[in-house]
Protein backbone atom coordinates (compact mmCIF):
# COMPACT_ATOMS: atom_id res chain seq x y z
CA UNK A 1 0.00 0.00 0.00
CA UNK A 2 1.20 3.44 -0.79
CA UNK A 3 2.03 6.26 1.79
CA UNK A 4 0.47 9.34 0.49
CA UNK A 5 2.57 12.03 0.31
CA UNK A 6 1.95 15.51 1.47
CA UNK A 7 3.32 18.60 -0.99
CA UNK A 8 6.23 20.42 0.27
CA UNK A 9 3.72 23.47 -0.33
CA UNK A 10 1.69 22.84 2.25
CA UNK A 11 4.78 22.76 4.89
CA UNK A 12 5.54 26.44 6.32
CA UNK A 13 8.48 27.62 8.35
CA UNK A 14 7.86 29.54 11.59
CA UNK A 15 8.35 32.75 12.65
CA UNK A 16 11.80 31.99 14.83
CA UNK A 17 12.17 35.26 16.68
CA UNK A 18 8.46 34.41 17.79
CA UNK A 19 9.24 30.71 18.81
CA UNK A 20 12.29 32.43 20.87
CA UNK A 21 10.10 34.65 22.53
CA UNK A 22 7.34 32.03 23.77
CA UNK A 23 10.25 29.66 24.75
CA UNK A 24 12.10 32.58 26.75
CA UNK A 25 12.68 31.84 30.59
CA UNK A 26 11.71 34.84 32.10
CA UNK A 27 13.87 34.35 35.29
CA UNK A 28 17.14 33.34 34.94
CA UNK A 29 17.81 29.71 36.82
CA UNK A 30 19.11 30.07 40.06
CA UNK A 31 20.90 27.24 42.79
CA UNK A 32 19.72 26.39 46.16
CA UNK A 33 21.85 28.15 47.86
CA UNK A 34 21.68 31.59 44.95
CA UNK A 35 17.70 31.46 46.02
CA UNK A 36 18.11 31.12 49.77
CA UNK A 37 20.88 34.34 49.90
CA UNK A 38 17.67 35.79 47.69
CA UNK A 39 15.26 35.28 50.27
CA UNK A 40 17.73 36.27 52.79
CA UNK A 41 18.13 39.35 51.35
CA UNK A 42 14.64 40.59 50.40
CA UNK A 43 14.42 40.31 54.48
CA UNK A 44 14.95 43.58 55.46
CA UNK A 45 15.48 42.99 58.93
CA UNK A 46 17.75 40.13 58.88
CA UNK A 47 19.88 42.53 56.78
CA UNK A 48 20.17 45.29 59.33
CA UNK A 49 20.33 41.93 61.90
CA UNK A 50 23.37 40.63 59.68
CA UNK A 51 25.03 44.02 59.33
CA UNK A 52 24.97 44.84 62.99
CA UNK A 53 26.31 41.90 63.84
CA UNK A 54 28.53 42.07 61.33
CA UNK A 55 30.20 45.48 63.01
CA UNK A 56 30.04 43.81 66.16
CA UNK A 57 32.22 41.33 65.53
CA UNK A 58 34.66 43.36 63.28
CA UNK A 59 35.05 45.54 65.78
CA UNK A 60 35.56 42.82 68.34
CA UNK A 61 38.32 41.18 66.15
CA UNK A 62 40.21 44.35 65.46
CA UNK A 63 40.01 45.16 69.25
CA UNK A 64 43.63 45.88 70.03
CA UNK A 65 43.43 48.71 67.14
CA UNK A 66 39.58 50.00 67.78
CA UNK A 67 40.04 50.30 71.66
CA UNK A 68 41.42 54.13 72.52
CA UNK A 69 42.64 52.28 75.88
CA UNK A 70 44.08 49.10 77.70
CA UNK A 71 41.12 47.86 78.54
CA UNK A 72 42.58 46.84 82.48
CA UNK A 73 44.77 49.86 83.05
CA UNK A 74 43.50 51.53 86.03
CA UNK A 75 44.17 55.56 87.36
CA UNK A 76 42.45 56.09 90.80
CA UNK A 77 42.16 59.67 90.24
CA UNK A 78 40.02 58.99 87.38
CA UNK A 79 37.50 56.70 88.61
CA UNK A 80 33.74 57.01 87.87
CA UNK A 81 33.82 59.77 85.67
CA UNK A 82 30.98 60.10 83.35
CA UNK A 83 31.02 60.17 79.20
CA UNK A 84 32.31 62.60 76.98
CA UNK A 85 32.92 63.50 73.57
CA UNK A 86 35.80 65.85 73.30
CA UNK A 87 34.79 69.27 73.64
CA UNK A 88 31.04 69.07 72.46
CA UNK A 89 28.93 70.22 74.74
CA UNK A 90 25.56 67.56 73.96
CA UNK A 91 23.75 66.14 76.95
CA UNK A 92 25.09 63.23 78.69
CA UNK A 93 28.47 62.88 76.72
CA UNK A 94 29.89 66.77 78.44
CA UNK A 95 31.56 65.64 81.02
CA UNK A 96 28.82 66.43 83.68
CA UNK A 97 28.08 65.03 86.76
CA UNK A 98 24.97 65.90 89.36
CA UNK A 99 26.78 66.41 92.51
CA UNK A 100 24.95 67.79 95.28
CA UNK A 101 22.49 69.02 93.77
CA UNK A 102 24.37 70.39 90.96
CA UNK A 103 25.90 69.64 87.43
CA UNK A 104 29.58 70.07 87.52
CA UNK A 105 32.73 69.10 85.19
CA UNK A 106 33.58 65.85 86.79
CA UNK A 107 36.80 65.88 84.66
CA UNK A 108 37.93 69.51 86.26
CA UNK A 109 36.96 68.39 89.60
CA UNK A 110 39.57 65.27 89.57
CA UNK A 111 41.74 67.65 87.54
CA UNK A 112 42.20 65.57 84.65
CA UNK A 113 45.06 66.07 82.06
CA UNK A 114 43.85 68.37 79.24
CA UNK A 115 41.99 66.49 76.18
CA UNK A 116 41.58 63.58 78.26
CA UNK A 117 38.10 62.25 77.45
CA UNK A 118 36.03 58.87 77.61
CA UNK A 119 33.35 57.86 75.27
CA UNK A 120 31.75 56.04 78.03
CA UNK A 121 33.12 56.72 81.00
CA UNK A 122 35.20 55.30 83.43
CA UNK A 123 34.22 52.55 86.45
CA UNK A 124 35.09 52.74 90.25
CA UNK A 125 39.09 51.69 89.06
CA UNK A 126 39.36 54.71 86.49
CA UNK A 127 39.16 51.50 83.76
CA UNK A 128 37.94 53.09 80.27
CA UNK A 129 34.13 51.44 80.13
CA UNK A 130 34.57 51.70 76.17
CA UNK A 131 37.76 49.90 76.10
CA UNK A 132 36.39 47.27 78.15
CA UNK A 133 33.12 46.59 76.86
CA UNK A 134 35.13 45.95 73.40
CA UNK A 135 37.20 43.33 74.83
CA UNK A 136 34.15 41.78 76.82
CA UNK A 137 32.34 41.82 73.62
CA UNK A 138 34.84 39.97 72.17
CA UNK A 139 36.05 37.59 74.98
CA UNK A 140 31.81 36.68 74.79
CA UNK A 141 32.28 35.79 71.34
CA UNK A 142 34.96 33.75 71.21
CA UNK A 143 32.98 31.74 74.67
CA UNK A 144 29.83 31.68 72.03
CA UNK A 145 32.26 30.30 68.77
CA UNK A 146 34.07 27.56 70.84
CA UNK A 147 30.96 26.21 72.34
CA UNK A 148 29.17 26.14 68.77
CA UNK A 149 32.00 24.58 67.20
CA UNK A 150 31.96 21.55 70.40
CA UNK A 151 27.84 21.51 69.79
CA UNK A 152 28.76 20.99 65.94
CA UNK A 153 31.24 18.95 66.59
CA UNK A 154 29.56 16.11 69.14
CA UNK A 155 25.84 16.89 67.68
CA UNK A 156 25.95 16.31 64.08
CA UNK A 157 27.85 12.92 64.19
CA UNK A 158 25.92 11.81 67.25
CA UNK A 159 22.24 12.82 65.78
CA UNK A 160 23.43 11.30 62.20
CA UNK A 161 24.73 8.00 63.68
CA UNK A 162 21.28 7.83 65.42
CA UNK A 163 19.08 8.52 62.87
CA UNK A 164 21.06 6.29 61.08
CA UNK A 165 21.44 3.53 62.39
CA UNK A 166 18.09 3.20 64.27
CA UNK A 167 16.65 0.18 66.22
CA UNK A 168 18.63 -0.75 69.56
CA UNK A 169 21.93 1.59 68.87
CA UNK A 170 19.41 4.73 68.35
CA UNK A 171 17.40 3.29 71.58
CA UNK A 172 20.65 3.53 73.47
CA UNK A 173 22.08 6.63 72.36
CA UNK A 174 18.67 8.66 73.03
CA UNK A 175 19.13 7.46 76.76
CA UNK A 176 22.25 8.91 77.24
CA UNK A 177 20.81 12.10 75.42
CA UNK A 178 17.91 12.08 77.93
CA UNK A 179 20.21 11.79 81.09
CA UNK A 180 23.02 14.59 80.33
CA UNK A 181 19.66 16.76 79.20
CA UNK A 182 18.38 16.20 82.69
CA UNK A 183 21.66 17.49 84.43
CA UNK A 184 21.24 21.29 84.99
CA UNK A 185 24.40 23.67 83.26
CA UNK A 186 24.91 25.03 86.88
CA UNK A 187 25.61 22.20 88.70
CA UNK A 188 27.97 21.21 85.39
CA UNK A 189 29.80 24.19 85.58
CA UNK A 190 30.12 24.17 89.83
CA UNK A 191 31.82 20.50 88.44
CA UNK A 192 33.92 22.29 86.31
CA UNK A 193 35.42 24.61 88.44
CA UNK A 194 35.96 22.09 91.25
CA UNK A 195 37.83 20.19 88.70
CA UNK A 196 39.60 23.34 86.66
CA UNK A 197 40.06 26.78 87.68
CA UNK A 198 37.50 29.80 86.53
CA UNK A 199 37.52 30.95 83.55
CA UNK A 200 37.21 30.50 79.92
CA UNK A 201 37.83 26.82 79.88
CA UNK A 202 35.72 25.97 82.62
CA UNK A 203 32.49 27.77 80.89
CA UNK A 204 32.89 26.14 77.05
CA UNK A 205 33.01 22.92 78.63
CA UNK A 206 30.27 23.07 80.94
CA UNK A 207 28.24 24.66 77.75
CA UNK A 208 29.40 21.99 75.25
CA UNK A 209 29.03 19.54 77.93
CA UNK A 210 25.23 19.65 77.56
CA UNK A 211 24.37 22.28 74.68
CA UNK A 212 24.90 19.65 72.23
CA UNK A 213 21.68 17.51 73.13
CA UNK A 214 19.54 19.70 71.08
CA UNK A 215 21.51 19.94 67.51
CA UNK A 216 21.61 15.89 68.13
CA UNK A 217 18.31 15.63 68.29
CA UNK A 218 17.03 17.57 65.47
CA UNK A 219 20.08 15.90 63.13
CA UNK A 220 18.52 12.42 63.97
CA UNK A 221 14.59 13.59 63.11
CA UNK A 222 15.92 15.11 59.87
CA UNK A 223 17.86 12.12 59.35
CA UNK A 224 15.02 9.48 59.70
CA UNK A 225 13.23 11.58 56.85
CA UNK A 226 16.96 11.69 54.34
CA UNK A 227 17.60 7.80 54.95
CA UNK A 228 14.05 7.02 53.33
CA UNK A 229 14.63 9.39 50.06
CA UNK A 230 15.45 7.44 46.99
CA UNK A 231 18.57 9.33 46.36
CA UNK A 232 19.85 7.54 49.30
CA UNK A 233 18.47 4.21 48.88
CA UNK A 234 19.59 4.62 45.47
CA UNK A 235 23.40 5.21 46.78
CA UNK A 236 22.83 2.35 49.50
CA UNK A 237 21.99 0.02 46.76
CA UNK A 238 24.94 0.92 44.65
CA UNK A 239 26.92 0.06 47.76
CA UNK A 240 28.07 3.57 48.74
CA UNK A 241 29.93 3.41 52.60
CA UNK A 242 27.87 4.74 55.35
CA UNK A 243 30.35 7.69 55.88
CA UNK A 244 29.98 8.86 52.54
CA UNK A 245 26.61 8.57 52.19
CA UNK A 246 26.81 11.06 55.34
CA UNK A 247 29.54 13.04 53.89
CA UNK A 248 28.09 13.46 50.41
CA UNK A 249 24.29 13.11 50.82
CA UNK A 250 23.02 13.64 54.39
CA UNK A 251 25.09 16.73 55.60
CA UNK A 252 24.39 18.74 52.94
CA UNK A 253 21.01 18.19 52.95
CA UNK A 254 21.01 19.26 56.71
CA UNK A 255 23.08 22.19 56.37
CA UNK A 256 19.99 24.38 56.80
CA UNK A 257 18.94 22.43 60.50
CA UNK A 258 22.43 23.13 61.23
CA UNK A 259 22.79 26.89 60.41
CA UNK A 260 19.51 27.50 61.63
CA UNK A 261 20.23 26.17 65.40
CA UNK A 262 23.93 27.35 65.38
CA UNK A 263 22.26 30.92 65.27
CA UNK A 264 20.02 29.73 68.20
CA UNK A 265 22.85 28.50 69.99
CA UNK A 266 25.16 30.88 69.36
CA UNK A 267 23.20 33.84 71.45
CA UNK A 268 22.89 31.45 74.14
CA UNK A 269 26.04 30.59 74.99
CA UNK A 270 26.64 34.37 75.09
CA UNK A 271 23.69 34.77 77.92
CA UNK A 272 24.60 31.90 79.58
CA UNK A 273 28.08 32.94 80.06
CA UNK A 274 26.89 36.50 80.69
CA UNK A 275 24.67 34.90 83.59
CA UNK A 276 27.36 33.10 85.17
CA UNK A 277 29.78 36.28 84.95
CA UNK A 278 27.45 38.51 86.48
CA UNK A 279 26.89 35.76 89.38
CA UNK A 280 30.53 35.68 89.87
CA UNK A 281 31.23 32.53 88.62
CA UNK A 282 32.48 33.05 84.96
CA UNK A 283 35.21 35.06 83.88
CA UNK A 284 37.51 36.22 86.84
CA UNK A 285 39.42 39.88 87.13
CA UNK A 286 40.94 41.55 85.57
CA UNK A 287 39.46 39.91 82.64
CA UNK A 288 36.20 41.90 81.36
CA UNK A 289 32.91 40.26 79.54
CA UNK A 290 29.53 41.74 79.64
CA UNK A 291 28.57 39.37 82.33
CA UNK A 292 31.08 40.99 84.42
CA UNK A 293 30.37 44.52 83.14
CA UNK A 294 26.69 44.23 84.14
CA UNK A 295 27.56 42.84 87.47
CA UNK A 296 30.19 45.80 88.18
CA UNK A 297 27.55 48.57 86.56
CA UNK A 298 24.73 47.14 88.72
CA UNK A 299 26.20 47.92 92.09
CA UNK A 300 26.48 51.42 91.06
CA UNK A 301 23.06 51.66 88.90
CA UNK A 302 21.53 54.00 91.35
CA UNK A 303 24.05 56.97 91.13
CA UNK A 304 26.22 55.93 88.08
CA UNK A 305 23.39 54.43 85.69
CA UNK A 306 25.46 54.59 82.30
CA UNK A 307 28.03 52.11 83.51
CA UNK A 308 25.49 49.03 83.26
CA UNK A 309 23.29 50.97 80.36
CA UNK A 310 26.41 50.65 77.65
CA UNK A 311 26.97 46.68 78.21
CA UNK A 312 23.12 46.14 78.59
CA UNK A 313 22.28 47.50 75.33
CA UNK A 314 25.34 45.69 73.46
CA UNK A 315 24.19 42.41 74.84
CA UNK A 316 20.99 43.32 74.38
CA UNK A 317 21.09 44.18 70.54
CA UNK A 318 23.65 40.81 70.22
CA UNK A 319 21.06 38.37 71.60
CA UNK A 320 17.81 40.48 69.58
CA UNK A 321 19.90 40.55 66.30
CA UNK A 322 21.17 36.99 66.14
CA UNK A 323 17.57 35.69 67.18
CA UNK A 324 16.07 37.50 64.30
CA UNK A 325 18.64 36.78 61.91
CA UNK A 326 17.96 32.93 63.23
CA UNK A 327 14.19 33.31 62.08
CA UNK A 328 15.50 35.15 58.84
CA UNK A 329 17.30 32.08 57.93
CA UNK A 330 15.02 29.74 58.71
CA UNK A 331 12.23 31.25 56.33
CA UNK A 332 15.07 31.57 53.40
CA UNK A 333 16.03 27.98 53.88
CA UNK A 334 12.06 26.92 53.95
CA UNK A 335 9.53 29.70 52.74
CA UNK A 336 6.77 27.12 54.01
CA UNK A 337 7.97 27.24 57.57
CA UNK A 338 6.38 31.27 57.07
CA UNK A 339 3.36 30.41 56.22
Amino acid sequence: MEIPQIPKDKFKFLNNAGNKEQEKIGTPALTYMQDVRRRLFKNKVAVVCLTLLTIIVFISVFAPIIAPYNPNAQHATLSNLPPKLGNLNIPGFNGYQNMGGKMVDAYAQVHAPKGTHYLLGTDYLGRDLLSRIIYGTRLSLIVAVLATLVDLLIGIPYGIVSGWKGGMTDNVMQRIVEIVSSVPNLIVVILMMIILKPGLISIVLAIAITDWVTMARLIRAQTFQLKEQEYVLAARTLGESSTKIATKHLIPNLSSTIIIQTMFTIPNAIFFEAFLSFIGIGIPAPNASLGTLLSDGQKAFRFLPYQMWAPAIILSIIMIATNLLGDGLRDAFDPQSSD
